[in-house]
């Protein structure tokens, strides 16, 4: 697999990595055996980056991860997890003492001395601008509680704050052929800054895997189902914002530009890969056969230029006007 560099965290990743929330919850049931599968495929397929947190599950996501990181304690992996999301959400619950005692939660889970990255997870807006925040991620890293640290962010000013800081290592945002606004200045400050990009959301909640349509249903236990107006977190998580029905017609309309013997996901995880300044693109996968799907877009050719144009094109007429100044 392709390796790509996080400058500030010293390390190289393979390009496609594994996104862990569903190996937790809010993606449907899926079991402790089910999960070590998804892990052993992804490893032994090259992955070497697994972003998880602290909520995914209530630490469910992070116990498995440490499981797997004890059985294979040389696979040479690099855990990215979250903290933030477990308080009320206020500015104020941003200290040391609380980032501390999250931190020693995520050890405890992983089953590590030391957390690789650890990013604040979508905090409210003012935390970004707030320097003792910094200086507090700063401390971590001086108690070597954490090798490293960056930000989960929902909007791109959001990432623009983060990047500008010293010490920050990644930006993880939600880029996607629905969500290309990261594309105009996200991207290129943080390859400038050395800032590593986290691609996340990449197949928009499995809308770009092109296996819906309208009468697709979800499950109770599923954000795709309770979280469509955005009633339990930002409605960007699902769907990237995207109404489903407008959704549906954009992959029938990127359907042509899939290149021969390739899925639309593998196409979708391509144009994430082509996109430059991205580090890792974050791929959920709900059984072994999916993450191996995911793997695969690797080994595809990079995408010509005017199907990049045609994904624009697609993107202007259906898809920008919803998104493209909320985030």
């Amino acid at each position: 697999m392709e390796k790509r560099s996080f400058p500030r965290l010293g390390r190289e990743v393979g390009v496609v990595g594994l996104g862990a929330w569903q190996l937790g919850a809010d993606w449907g049931n899926v079991s402790e055996d089910e999960a070590l599968e998804i892990l052993t495929t992804a490893v032994e397929g090259g992955v070497t980056f697994l972003d998880t947190a602290d909520v995914y599950g209530d630490g469910r996501s992070e116990q498995l991860i440490g499981r797997f990181l004890r059985e294979r304690p040389n696979a040479g992996l690099t855990v990215a997890t979250k903290m933030g999301r477990r308080v009320p959400q206020t500015p104020e619950a941003y200290t040391l003492d609380n980032f501390r005692a999250w931190n020693d939660r995520s050890r405890t889970n992983l089953g590590v001395d030391r957390l690789d990255l650890v990013q604040l997870h979508c905090p409210p807006t003012a935390v970004f601008s707030t320097d003792a925040v910094y200086d507090a991620l700063d401390t971590l890293v001086e108690e070597k509680r954490i090798s490293a640290y960056g930000v989960s962010v929902e909007t791109c000013d959001e990432a623009l704050a983060a990047i500008a800081r010293p010490g920050v290592a990644s930006v993880q945002i939600i880029l996607n052929a629905f969500r290309l606004k990261p594309l105009e200045q996200v991207l290129p400050a943080a390859e400038a800054a050395g800032v590593g990009i986290i691609a996340r959301v990449p197949l928009a909640s499995g809308l770009l895997s092109g296996k819906y349509d309208e009468r697709t249903t979800f499950g109770a236990d599923d954000h795709r189902n309770y979280n469509r107006q955005g009633q339990a977190f930002d409605v960007g998580e699902t769907f990237s914002g995207v109404d489903f029905s407008i959704g549906l017609e954009a992959v029938r309309r990127l359907a042509p530009l899939v290149p021969v013997g390739a899925t639309m996901a593998q196409f979708a995880l391509r144009w994430v890969i082509d996109q430059q300044g991205v580090t890792v693109v974050i791929p959920g996968a709900r059984n072994p056969a999916q993450a191996l799907g995911n793997i695969e877009a690797n080994d595809l050719a990079p995408l010509p230029a005017e199907t990049l144009a045609a994904v624009n094109a697609v993107y202007d007429d259906l898809i920008r006007p919803q998104v493209h100044d909320r985030w």
